[in-house]
């Protein structure tokens, strides 16, 4: 493969060089808002929106291959499952409790990380969703995208 075509996949060298590093950045920053959701105005869901923007960033600035190689679409569909699974399952384990999402962690000590019980468990389930179904979303549009496009191609023939 020569340097002209790995090149032309996604967009310039800078713009892949700042991209990378953003994205690292950015999804920092998700996580941040997912875990201290419960102190500070953000939570799961935003945490969530936050790090699929930068995997999406990802796939725009290099190209759709380099990021479902970093995250595969069978990951994202299995992490989406997961986070579905992981929210009910801390409300039904609340309800064994007795109520459903009562709180069933010890809490920690005010304005900490741990200070929220199950809101924290709950946060890291619905970012872990978000993250993947809004990924898995965007993949799936783009895929769809391409076979209408190729599709109109042929019909202008």
């Amino acid at each position: 493969m020569s340097n002209k075509s790995k090149h032309q996949d996604g967009m310039s060298l800078i713009s892949k060089t700042i991209s990378s590093f953003m994205t690292a950045l950015i999804a920092l920053f998700g996580f941040y808002i997912a875990f201290y959701g419960h102190l500070t105005p953000g939570g799961g869901f935003a945490g969530g929106v936050i790090i699929a923007a930068a995997f999406i960033l990802l796939t725009l600035s290099h190209s759709k291959k380099v990021s479902l190689k970093k995250f595969p679409d069978i990951i994202a569909s299995l992490l989406d499952n997961f986070g579905a699974l992981s929210f009910v399952a801390l409300g039904l384990l609340g309800f064994l409790s007795g109520a459903f999402f009562m709180n069933f962690v010890q809490k920690g000590k005010a304005f900490t990380l741990l200070s929220s019980g199950t809101i924290l468990l709950a946060n890291i389930a619905i970012m872990i969703k978000v993250m993947a179904g809004l990924f898995a979303i965007f993949v799936g549009l783009s895929i769809f995208g391409r076979i209408v496009a190729e599709g109109e191609k042929g019909d202008m023939r």
